[in-house]
């Protein structure tokens, strides 16, 4: 697989209001991604739920987006466990499926000790599809594995033939231009902090993984395409807009309240599952204000919402 460039939505997991997996509101949600032109789907990662998901569900939830998509755009599939015997399970199913990639966390409860032990999780993760393009997803601040990541290139690059490259979520920028720079640029290097999309195109970035791209992504495009066409004082007011809108979310727990601006914009995507907690009605008002507040709403293609409170 070709280097991605574009955006990549890491798209939320529907739900019944009793917890239960709704399917079939997936093909209506994958078809709100491709008109907003979105490059790909990341499925059962951070904002899908994963890790509160059944081995089995995620296979569900695998089958049922990469049957959605047919093929009309990325399908990468995250098989992070706290189980590498689970993680290899999904990986060979999603190889199966059809998946055009795969990515892992690192063990989150017990956890590599050093790079190399790291490498070592990832090899045999990597192994269970080897025909299929393996990213390392390092996202520090939920897996309290935060390791260098070129010492990681350095030592996976030769022993996880499939490395396609890491999906790079945290703040580091000095280190993510130094992954995209190393190796003569071998590594495909995706970035995953949306609040920090600009900082990363200024270094290098061609692509970038976010939750908020799930329903955002043509206000993002407007950053990528001043920074393109060397407008400096666009791509900056485009990308300050989405921050702002970005600290309104995090006043909330981060993903029940994107899911709920999923709600306001008619896309219901159910309830999220314990230890995460739905918005009370009251915190669902008080955000939808303040979103109002900046005309949030009326900044995205109407085609891509069905708006209601």
């Amino acid at each position: 697989m070709k280097k991605i460039e574009g955006l990549i939505a890491a798209v939320f997991t529907p739900f019944h209001a009793d917890g239960s997996l709704n399917k079939d509101m997936i093909p209506s949600l994958v078809n709100k991604l491709v008109n907003d032109g979105v490059k790909g789907i990341f499925v059962c990662g951070s904002n899908g739920e994963g890790p509160n998901m059944t081995t089995a569900e995620r296979m569900e939830v695998t089958e049922a987006f990469i049957s959605a998509v047919n093929k009309r755009m990325l399908v990468i599939v995250h098989v992070g466990h706290s189980s590498i015997a689970e993680s290899k399970q999904l990986a060979a199913h999603a190889a199966a499926q059809g998946a055009d990639a795969f990515a892992s966390v690192a063990a989150f409860y017990f956890k590599p000790l050093h790079v190399q032990n790291l490498v070592d999780c990832m090899a045999a993760i990597a192994s269970a599809a080897p025909a299929l393009p393996f990213y390392y997803y390092h996202i520090p601040h939920l897996t309290g594995v935060g390791m260098d990541m070129i010492e990681f290139l350095t030592l996976a690059g030769s022993r996880i033939p499939n490395l396609a490259g890491l999906k790079y979520t945290a703040a580091t920028i000095y280190e993510y231009q130094s992954c995209l720079n190393a190796f003569e640029g071998k590594f495909d290097i995706l970035y995953g902090l949306d609040e920090l999309l600009l900082p990363a195109l200024s270094v290098g970035a061609r692509a970038a993984i976010g939750s908020t791209y799930t329903f955002a992504a043509p206000l993002y495009y407007k950053v990528i395409a001043a920074f393109d066409n060397g407008d400096l004082v666009a791509a900056r007011k485009h990308q300050a807009y989405m921050v702002e809108v970005i600290r309104v979310m995090l006043r909330f727990p981060p993903i029940p309240a994107q899911k709920a601006i999923m709600k306001m914009l008619g896309w219901d995507l159910g309830p999220a599952r314990l230890p995460l907690v739905t918005l009370t009605d009251a915190q669902y008002k008080e955000l939808y204000d303040a979103l109002n507040r900046l005309s949030f709403f009326e900044q995205l293609p109407a085609a891509n919402k069905l708006h209601s409170v």
